[in-house]
């Protein structure tokens, strides 16, 4: 059953062991805010799947992150969220992934339910059984085949 959340209230996430940020509800304004945004659009066709989705999760934490805690400038000063400031704080690689898998991939499990599978999780194979027993030594080299030519 699809629950819908009607307060469609800021929530506060946890990004790293004191670092929080609070952000909008991911609704479908946002989203489509996000894909014509112009740095979204200037991403070169050419540009890999990571590079899009960089600059996708930059453009969406501008618009989405209204306060935080627990971020700091190189002086240990606590600063207040700008633009410059979201893009270096998911330019940390802990934290773009948390806020990936905390706010996107939350907003993105609809779009995964419809074709009948579950998020994966994090890692190359993390909670992936084996379907195949180990082999018992190596193969041997195939032979050349021969030809009666």
């Amino acid at each position: 059953m699809l629950t819908l959340d009607l307060t469609n209230a800021p929530r506060w996430h946890d990004l790293a062991p004191g670092v929080r940020v609070q952000l909008r509800p991911l609704t479908t304004a946002l989203m489509v805010a996000t894909r014509s945004d112009p740095v979204v659009e200037a991403v070169p066709e050419e540009a890999s799947d990571e590079e899009r989705a960089v600059a996708f999760a930059k453009a969406l934490a501008r618009r989405a992150v209204l306060a935080w805690e627990g971020i700091g400038n190189a002086d240990g000063t606590p600063i207040q969220p700008s633009p410059e400031a979201i893009d270096a704080l998911l330019d940390v690689w802990p934290i773009f992934e948390a806020f990936q898998l905390t706010y996107v991939s939350k907003g993105l499990l609809l779009e995964q339910e419809k074709n009948a599978s579950a998020l994966s999780p994090t890692g190359l194979s993390a909670g992936a059984s084996g379907t195949a027993t180990p082999a018992r030594k190596r193969a041997r080299t195939a032979q050349a085949a021969r030809t009666g030519r």
